[in-house]
């Protein structure tokens, strides 16, 4: 199987006067591509190389553009709640739960919206990612492997900057 990424060091020969490198048409079709090196992985990617088509990633960018906003609206409503349960509770008091009779429910109801409204940010920062990498052209690369993101997964999460081999190893180390 050929991968359409190689690592930066892989492609250190120089196309010297008269080598077959410097000659023929595909020398000059290589001129002409614009490779980018991923930062993370090193490997050098040419953009639209993962196979998708200009449409296709103006539709995935639309989604990614879509799911931004409501990660910012719910982000910042649970963050208002938050903020609102802390004010209504008086300092000292203590709301105890009907069915056990011990714990401060808003206490723990404020720490979920927290929690909750953390993970809309990171989310938001993933989307971010996605669409710098977009302009980059290097969306839909897989960014430890370089290999391509089947578009299955990237049409159920738009974000994904790892191909399922990669994200499958990731969790298993947790």
């Amino acid at each position: 199987m050929k991968f359409p990424a190689k690592p930066a060091k892989a492609r250190a020969t120089k196309a010297t006067a008269g080598s077959r490198a410097a000659k023929g048409p595909t020398a000059a079709k290589r001129a002409r591509k614009q490779v980018v090196v991923c930062p993370l992985s090193g490997f050098e990617i040419t953009p639209g190389g993962a196979g998708l088509s200009p449409k296709t990633i103006a539709r995935l960018r639309g989604k990614l553009l879509e799911e931004k906003a409501r990660h910012v609206r719910q982000a910042e409503e649970l963050l208002a709640e938050a903020e609102e349960l802390a004010r209504d509770r008086e300092q000292g008091d203590t709301q105890f739960d009907e069915e056990s009779g011990e714990g401060d429910t808003v206490n723990v109801e404020r720490e979920r919206d927290l929690m909750l409204s953390a993970s809309a940010r990171q989310v938001v920062e993933e989307v971010d990612r996605a669409l710098d990498r977009i302009k980059k052209g290097t969306y839909g690369f897989c960014v430890p492997a370089g290999r391509k993101i089947a578009l299955e997964r990237l049409e159920a999460i738009p974000w994904a900057e790892e191909c399922v081999d990669c994200k499958a190893r990731a969790e298993r180390r947790r």
